[in-house]
Formats: structure tokens, C-alpha cells, sequence
């Protein structure tokens, strides 16, 4: 039973359910956890929803002490701290990554570029513990500035945007990370030219956001490439031109040839040495390699095949593409809701309870986007 306290006249949660992941990439489970009081600039969401993102399932693996991970989380107010201004408890919101708001890169309209990133993000820095167990033990919380594998999550004023009343939460949920990342690298990290020829390597949520937002800036033609051929046809769905197999030895020589002499975008979600050395192969001089994910590990050094596209083509890291979550998300709303955004397609729910059973469909690929939902968890 959750302990509910009363708060200057409103019921806040203190007493949580949350999906604790033990670490070393064992599965998460239940817990019930204890949740801190909001700081001044922080609020509480009842979470209604939450997507599953490859970044849960990766840094669990890696992580060896209990966390609380999801950072796709949307849900509603019900306690906002004391320097709270912009938004109220009622607000329905969606969370995304957190941000200092004070660095260079955060004043100059780059916050995924946040000097704190890591910090705030996939350390999930906060000044004191956001999550403990009955007993006092702390359990790693603020996993970007939300923890949203709960009943309940502590955010910021900065890493959240408040949704239309009318957009279900399990729709809203993605836009936190996946969506905008995918659709950002396209949008703002290349900032594609209509009539320019993209290739997006990886057909999964993130994959299939950048084929989605590539038919949206008039990209042509849209190259898509995955080993699954569901995912293939989904990618011709959505609005590739072409699909290629990521197993064809002939993949580099298609691709240049219906380009007609290399892509201009090439956008590698998949993150081995194979597809980052073909995604090079397969631009033109002057074209641009997105890079979502390092091949092996984050320390390790990553061989560059050399030559003439050394000199030529260029790399961006892409993170969170590049986004302004309060105007970048409203925006996918509205390509949403126009009907050039189905991303909602993608997604498969499941009851919070089971989200180990999620995790392992996210992880195997039997699910494109799972999402876990709170229906049961509301009192």
C-alpha cells in the first residue's frame, strides 16, 4: 500500500513502487522505496507513462550498484518545490534529459550539449539521494533528472514540457529521448536539405524517427538498412525510398549507386566498427556521419579506415539530436498530429509490473518501443 502524507494541503507521494535493476544487467523488480521532498527548483510527477530506451538496458548491464533507471517517463504534477515558476501541480508533462541551464552550450539553444551531461544524466547527480529503501539504503536515482521506472519521479523545472490535455501519455512518453533523437539528427544535427540523400542504418525507434523526419525535410532518396526485414518494410513504410540488408556484401556499391555518388547524411544507430566504416564509405566528399553509438566501449579507441574521407566528410556525435525539448517537442507534436510522425505505430505497452518482460523484448527486438503503463499503480 503506498503511504500517502498530506503537504500544505495536498497528497503527495512519499512511499513509491519502483523498478529497481540490481546491476551487473540483472533485471529490474519492485521495490517499495521512499522518495525525497523536492528541491527548490524540482517537481513531483505521478508517472502514467514510460518508454524503454536502449540507454536503460545498456548502462544497467554496465552498472554494477542498484539503480532506478527510465528517462522517458510522462505523467502528471503533484508537488512542485519552492523556486518552482513554470508550471503548477495538474500540469500533464512530458520528462526528458536533464540540463544545468547556466552553460555556454545551454545558453547558446544546445542544451543536449550541456557541459553537466554526464553528470546529470547518466550519473544522475543531485545533491542529495532522490531514492532510499526502507532501511536507508540509497538506491542510484536522478537517472536523467527523473528515474521514471516509478510510481513516482522527481524532475526539474528544466527537463520537463508540459503536453496538449488531449495527447495520451503513452504517446507522449517517447518523445523524451527516442523520438527527438532520431528526428532531431536529421532536423537539427544535419539540418537536411530537401533533394540530399540520407541513409539510416538501424531500423528501430531512433532509426525509424530520422526515416520519418527525413521525408519531412524532403530528403531524397531516403536509403534505410537493418538486418531484420520487418524492420525494412516498416523503414519503406514510413518513408524510405530504398532498403538495404546490413548482411548484403554488395551494401556500400547500392547504396552509392542509388545515391548517384554517395549520401550527403548517413546517420549509424547500430554502432558497430562494420556499419561505421560502411557509413563512411557511403558519403560523398562533404557529407556528414551521425554517430549515435561508439562501436565497443566509451573509453575505448575507435579505428578510423583513413584516406581521402578522413579529409573530406565529417562526424557529429548526435545526443538527444541536438534538441530544445520545450520548443523541439511541441514541434513533433504537431508533425504528429498532422500525420508525419506515426511514431505511436511503433509502440507496444506493457503493465509496469512487467517490465522485465519488457526489458528482454526491447533487448531481443521483439518490440520496437515498449512503453509501461500505471493503471494499476493509480489509487
Amino acid at each position: 500500500m503506498m503511504l500517502w502524507l498530506c503537504r500544505k494541503g495536498m497528497a503527495v507521494p512519499r512511499q513509491i513502487r519502483a523498478a529497481v535493476s540490481p546491476g551487473n544487467g540483472a533485471l529490474p523488480e519492485l521495490e517499495t522505496l521512499w522518495l525525497d521532498d523536492p528541491l527548490p527548483d524540482e517537481l513531483v510527477i505521478a508517472v502514467r507513462a514510460a518508454a524503454i530506451c536502449h540507454t536503460d538496458i545498456g548502462i544497467s548491464e554496465w552498472a554494477e550498484t542498484p539503480r532506478v533507471y527510465g528517462h522517458e517517463g510522462a505523467g502528471i504534477v503533484v508537488e512542485t518545490g519552492s523556486g518552482v515558476k513554470g508550471f503548477r501541480v495538474g500540469d500533464r508533462v512530458a520528462a526528458t534529459f536533464g540540463l544545468c541551464g547556466k552553460c555556454r552550450n545551454c545558453i547558446d539553444d544546445h542544451p543536449a550539449y550541456c557541459f553537466e551531461n554526464i553528470v546529470l544524466n547518466i550519473e544522475g547527480q543531485r545533491p542529495r539521494p532522490a531514492l532510499t529503501r526502507p532501511d536507508g539504503t540509497e538506491i542510484g536515482g536522478a537517472f536523467f533528472q527523473q528515474s521514471s521506472f516509478a510510481t513516482h519521479a522527481l524532475v526539474t523545472e528544466r527537463n520537463i514540457v508540459r503536453i496538449p490535455d488531449d495527447l495520451d501519455f503513452v504517446t507522449a512518453a517517447p518523445l523524451g529521448c527516442g523520438i527527438q533523437t532520431g528526428a532531431g539528427a536529421v532536423i537539427n544535427n544535419f539540418a537536411a536539405k530537401p533533394g540530399r540523400p540520407l541513409l539510416v542504418i538501424g531500423c528501430g525507434a531512433v532509426g525509424l524517427a530520422a526515416v520519418m523526419a527525413g521525408k519531412i525535410a524532403g530528403c531524397a532518396p531516403i536509403i534505410a538498412s537493418d538486418v531484420q526485414a520487418d524492420r525494412l518494410e516498416l523503414a519503406a513504410k514510413y518513408g524510405a525510398d530504398v532498403t538495404v540488408s546490413g548482411e548484403d556484401p554488395a551494401f556500400v556499391g547500392k547504396v552509392l549507386e542509388t545515391s548517384q555518388g554517395g549520401v550527403s547524411y548517413a546517420l549509424d544507430s547500430a554502432g558497430t566498427q562494420q556499419t561505421f566504416e560502411a557509413a563512411i564509405a557511403c558519403l560523398h566528399p562533404g557529407g556528414n556521419l551521425g554517430i549515435l553509438t561508439l562501436p565497443g566501449g566509451f573509453e575505448d579507441p575507435v579505428p578510423h579506415p583513413g584516406g581521402l574521407p578522413f579529409m573530406t566528410t565529417s562526424m557529429t556525435g548526435i545526443i538527444e539530436g541536438d534538441s530544445v525539448p520545450d520548443r523541439f517537442i511541441p514541434w513533433l507534436i504537431e508533425q504528429h498530429r498532422a500525420g508525419k510522425m506515426p511514431y505511436d505505430e511503433l509502440i507496444t505497452t506493457y503493465p509496469f509490473e512487467d517490465i522485465a518482460k519488457a526489458f528482454a523484448a526491447q533487448k531481443s527486438g521483439d518490440a520496437i518501443k515498449p512503453v509501461l503503463t500505471f493503471e494499476s499503480e493509480v489509487q
